[in-house]
C-alpha cells in the first residue's frame, strides 16, 4: 500500500528548493539526503532528495532530478510516497482511505453522518463528517472527542461538545 510521505509545496530561491507538507510521524528518519521516493502522479518521479534543511519549523529539500526553479514548481502539489507493509502500523493509527465511508455514530448509537475525509492540522487531525443535511463538520481526532474507531463495524464513535454537530440540542439556561 502507498503511504504519503510528504506533499511538495512551494519553490524557494533559484536552485530547485522546495517546502514540504510534511505528513510522516518520523521526518528526522525518512527525509534524508539520498532517500528516494516514488511519487503521485508517477510520472514526476521518483526523486531524490539532495539537500534537507528545517527553518522556523518548516521543511525545505532539494532533488537530484530537479536542480533549478523551473523543474521545481513543477512538482507543486505532488506527493511523495512509500510501499508500506501493514504490519508496521500501530494499533491506534489509521490511514485516511481507512476511515473514509465509516458512519459516524453518537456514544447512544445514533447517526451524526459519514466520514468523508481527514483534514492535517498543527495540534491534531480532524475528521471531515458530512451530516445528513449535507454540512461538512470537522470533527478534531483527538481521543476525548473520538472515543472509539471500529474499522471492523465500519464506524467511528464521536462523544462531541454541545453545538459541534449543526442538528445538536442546545441547553440554554
Amino acid at each position: 500500500m502507498l503511504v504519503t510521505v510528504a506533499i511538495i509545496g512551494s519553490a524557494r530561491g533559484l536552485k530547485g528548493e522546495v517546502k514540504l507538507n510534511v505528513r510522516t510521524d518520523s521526518p528526522e528518519r525518512r527525509l534524508v539526503v539520498g532517500a528516494m521516493y516514488e511519487t503521485d502522479p508517477a510520472e514526476l518521479g521518483p526523486v531524490t532528495i539532495s539537500s534537507v534543511r528545517t527553518y522556523k519549523g518548516s521543511t525545505f529539500v532539494t532533488f537530484a532530478e530537479y536542480a533549478d526553479r523551473s523543474g521545481a514548481e513543477a512538482l507543486r502539489d505532488t506527493k511523495l510516497v512509500i510501499e508500506t507493509d501493514e504490519d508496521d502500523i500501530e494499533d491506534d493509527a489509521w490511514y485516511p482511505h481507512e476511515l473514509i465511508g465509516l458512519e459516524a455514530l453518537d456514544p447512544e448509537g445514533y447517526e451524526l453522518g459519514e466520514v468523508t475525509g481527514l483534514e492535517p492540522g498543527p495540534a491534531h487531525d480532524y475528521l471531515l463528517v458530512r451530516e445528513p443535511d449535507g454540512i461538512i463538520t470537522r470533527v478534531p481526532f483527538v481521543k476525548a472527542i473520538v472515543t472509539e474507531v471500529d474499522i471492523d463495524d465500519n464506524c467511528v464513535i464521536i462523544d462531541a461538545p454541545v453545538g459541534l454537530f449543526s442538528d445538536a440540542d442546545l441547553e440554554i439556561d
